[in-house]
């Protein structure tokens, strides 16, 4: 699944931008607060309008401190998926259980050099893990292909039956990198400057999910 990251689109015209990339599976956001990371960008209400101007599934990814605080709202505010960030929440299975009472997929994310082995079993209560493949914070940022083991893991424990969910990562996903992604087991990839900066959106996502696929099916 592709998720475009809005954070790569032009502010003034996010519906028109939403509507760029149609044929996406999420419309991929990133709720910045400039205390857990050193960026301020959109909130809930931005998530409220969005939710009203397109059909996507609206994938939340909250960059913030006090998540267990925030997190529900997101999902009541209509979106499908909320991710929150382990380093910032103080519970974070009574979060994810509060997100999904919401409505919504709870969504657990790691840093680059946070390890997973010591949430493998809480994320039984999530739908997705989120590995970032970037220092959270700013878009256009290199892909980190060290942090790809994190994802065979976490690949390797849905496939055994020991989780089921999404596991998607975010951050300098491109048609250059997205083929080692999927080969190490992602299965939702956001992609922002690979979407927006292309001329023609659409056509960069068709191409990314190609990609993609021929790359889990080699």
């Amino acid at each position: 699944m592709i998720a475009p990251s809005i954070l790569s689109a032009d502010f003034a015209r996010l519906g028109e931008e939403a509507e760029a990339v149609s044929n996406a599976d999420w419309l991929h956001i990133d709720v910045m607060d400039a205390h857990f990371v050193p960026n301020l960008t959109l909130g809930l209400p931005v998530v409220k309008s969005l939710h009203r101007a397109t059909d996507l599934p609206l994938d939340c990814h909250l960059m913030i401190d006090d998540p267990d605080r925030w997190a529900p709202g997101y999902a009541e505010a209509g979106a499908a998926n909320v991710t929150f960030h382990v380093e910032a929440a103080a519970d974070p299975v009574r979060t994810a259980r509060a997100v999904r009472a919401a409505g919504a997929l709870a969504g657990l994310s790691l840093k680059p050099g946070t390890p997973i082995e010591p949430y493998l079993e809480i994320l039984r209560e999530f739908d997705t893990l989120l590995v970032m493949t970037v220092e959270p914070g700013f878009g256009g940022q290199e892909f980190m292909a060290e942090v790809l083991p994190k994802v065979r893991l976490a690949r390797s424990h849905v496939t055994a039956g020991h989780l089921r969910l999404f596991v998607e990562v975010d951050g300098g996903i491109s048609l250059d990198t997205i083929e080692a992604a999927a080969e190490a087991g992602a299965d939702v990839f956001v992609a922002g400057s690979a979407v927006y900066g292309a001329d023609d959106p659409a056509k960069a996502v068709a191409e990314l999910r190609d990609r993609a696929r021929s790359a889990m099916a080699g």
